[in-house]
């Protein structure tokens, strides 16, 4: 989504959830409109799901879309050099993993610890054991699964990350983003966890709808953390 202001502005290229099944861009028109709003350049790419692909599939489509975002972003009045990663549900664990892990931005030109300016996780798993047939054939299990999961990459060393959960998401549990928060503190890293009294996983992500802000602030606390010099736009 284009940015309503003649500055440069942060880029920020959030990913959709879907339990890596399903999902379409075009659904989240309205976050992106909400975002850019805010002073924020928003991409919002598609990936590819399950059947057929699996795990590390959906990581190599998404940093080939940050590679573009950090190529083309200035072309629609982005700032490159504020490069943020987003996401919702399956797309935060998705951000997670390109924010932690150097192999997959690497792949594609860039370097997570220098050329992302941070990330913003709502609702992710990033702490999980696959325990459905599905999940289990994207991800596998057993011995493989440490391999698939965004805690197991947590040095300290990737860009600052806030954490947005709600204490009533029985989709996802909020304790992906406790135990991820406190290893990368442990590690001397940057990160922030906001908890939603009474949210649940749904409800955090719709609340970038204008008429559905009242749920949840996380329009405000996402914005604030990719553009903290902007004035809030109603």
């Amino acid at each position: 989504m284009p940015v309503v202001t003649g500055k440069p502005a942060p880029i920020a290229v959030f990913f959709y959830g879907g339990s890596w099944m399903f999902g379409s861009k075009e659904m989240y028109q309205f976050l992106g409109r909400s975002l850019s709003r805010q002073g924020v350049l928003v991409i919002i790419p598609d990936y590819s799901v399950y059947p057929p692909t699996v795990f590390p599939d959906f990581l190599t489509d998404a940093a080939t879309a940050v590679g573009w975002a950090k190529q083309h972003g200035a072309e629609y009045g982005g700032d490159p050099s504020r490069l943020y990663l987003a996401g919702h549900s399956a797309g935060a664990y998705i951000a997670a993993m390109l924010a932690l892990d150097p192999e997959w931005l690497k792949a594609a030109g860039l370097d997570s610890r220098t050329d992302i300016a941070g990330t913003v996780g709502i609702s992710g798993p990033y702490d999980f054991v696959p325990d459905t047939k599905s999940l289990i054939a994207i991800f596998g299990q057993g011995e493989q699964v440490p391999r698939t999961q965004p805690i197991t990459y947590a040095d300290g060393q990737a860009a600052p990350m806030r954490l947005l959960t709600g204490n009533a998401d029985t989709t996802v549990q909020p304790g992906n983003s406790f135990r991820l928060a406190a290893r990368i503190q442990a590690a001397g890293g940057s990160v922030q966890t906001i908890v939603y009294p009474g949210v649940g996983h749904i409800g955090i992500v719709g609340a970038f709808a204008p008429s559905l802000e009242f749920w949840a602030p996380t329009l405000r606390d996402t914005a604030a953390f990719i553009n903290p010099a902007s004035n809030p736009v109603p």
